[in-house]
């Protein structure tokens, strides 16, 4: 810096978070989350975690036996879980869904959309009635869950909610031999609503936050009804409480920080 030349440099100046580590839950205890297909696998795990983390967590999915005794098992809990009935296909029980809980709670704070089926269809011959119901549930539930989730934040005065959409490494990777072609598109299609809806939040300056946590396989009663056993060991797939401790690690980080994605493999999976 040979006569002074960049003397006036200034050394950037970052702005210092408000905790060092993503663990901060505490601003979240008392607020709504609503988790979809939350009766069974990823949904219930991710239920559980929040509920511990003394959330009041609205699951929700068609049948509600096992969120009830989930519901009980959790009663000695910080938060709890209030279990709803919602066909997520049919827009208008969403939206009745969405009435009941601002007539009972007030409002949703956080959605994870978990729900989601694969129908194991291929491309070239798979059953077009049964692609629309992946694409009713995979996507179009999700976006009407998002986009109520947000209203319900903005008519309260909020502004610090979290959209946590459930996509799948499926959603960058076509993968040759695995029976989901029709499936991977519609995971494809929630990771560009997610991040269009990313930069509509921005363009806004509101502090509501998106996040897409992309997992491999998972181990659940519908992976096992879907492929062969031999791919469920704990070195080849994930469990649902790794994909539950990826939500509240995004919930947790800092308010100025906003975890966009996060890619969960197993550590010896073979995708």
């Amino acid at each position: 810096m040979r006569n002074g030349k960049y003397a006036a440099a200034k050394t950037p100046v970052h702005r210092k978070w408000q905790s060092t580590q993503f663990e901060d839950m505490d601003r979240w205890t008392g607020r709504v989350a609503l988790v979809t297909g939350a009766s069974k696998g990823i949904g219930a795990a991710i239920a559980r975690a929040l509920v511990k983390d003394g959330m009041v967590v609205v699951g929700c999915a068609r049948h509600v036996e096992d969120m009830q005794k989930t519901a009980a098992d959790l009663q000695d809990e910080k938060g709890r879980l209030i279990p709803m009935m919602c066909d997520l296909t049919k827009t208008e029980e969403i939206e009745s869904m969405f009435q009941k809980i601002k007539e009972q709670l007030g409002g949703v704070d956080v959605c994870v959309n978990n729900a989601g089926v694969d129908l194991c269809q291929d491309c070239k011959t798979g059953s077009l009635s049964d692609t629309k119901t992946m694409y009713d549930l995979n996507v179009f539930a999700a976006i009407t869950v998002s986009q109520l989730t947000i209203k319900s934040i903005q008519e309260r005065e909020r502004d610090d909610g979290h959209i946590i959409n459930i996509g799948s490494v499926c959603e960058s990777t076509v993968h040759v031999d695995l029976p989901c072609h029709m499936y991977t598109p519609t995971k494809f299609a929630l990771k560009a609503f997610t991040e269009g809806l990313r930069h509509e939040l921005r363009k806004e300056k509101t502090k509501i936050r998106t996040t897409v946590i992309s997992p491999a396989l998972v181990d659940t009663p519908q992976s096992r009804e879907d492929m062969d056993d031999s791919f469920f060991c704990p070195e080849t797939c994930l469990q649902p409480d790794d994909v539950a401790a990826a939500v509240t690690f995004a919930l947790s980080a800092p308010p100025c920080v906003n975890v966009r994605q996060i890619c969960l493999h197993a550590i010896h999976d073979t995708l």
